[in-house]
């Protein structure tokens, strides 16, 4: 793409991006006291985390089987109080494992 016809993608892309993050400074002035509302604030970075990684992990192997088995791992790893290395490693191991077996069979 020639770069006289990405420039202005490129300006509306970068003007959009910031006023989404410049429109809620300019309108709240006060500190917000609703627990309600910044509990919701306090959520919405684990939630987009999620929505994103969550699609990437039930294709990121060659199998939807082994994807959510390494998906069950890391969570169960991760519930026992383990280590981000050690949820990684585990989960990798078991996928690792399952893509073999199925690999075998």
């Amino acid at each position: 793409m020639e770069f006289l016809i990405f420039l202005p993608y490129l300006i509306v892309m970068a003007g959009v991006t910031y006023l989404v993050r410049a429109i809620p400074f300019v309108l709240i002035k006060k500190k917000i006291e609703n627990r309600f509302i910044n509990s919701f604030l306090y959520y919405i970075p684990y939630t987009v985390l999620a929505a994103m990684t969550f699609p990437a992990i039930l294709y990121a192997t060659g199998s939807m089987v082994s994807a959510a088995i390494g998906l069950l791992t890391a969570i169960f790893i991760a519930y026992r109080g383990r280590s981000l290395i050690v949820v990684a490693v585990g989960a990798c191991s078991a996928v690792f494992v399952v893509e073999l077996v199925m690999l075998l069979i």
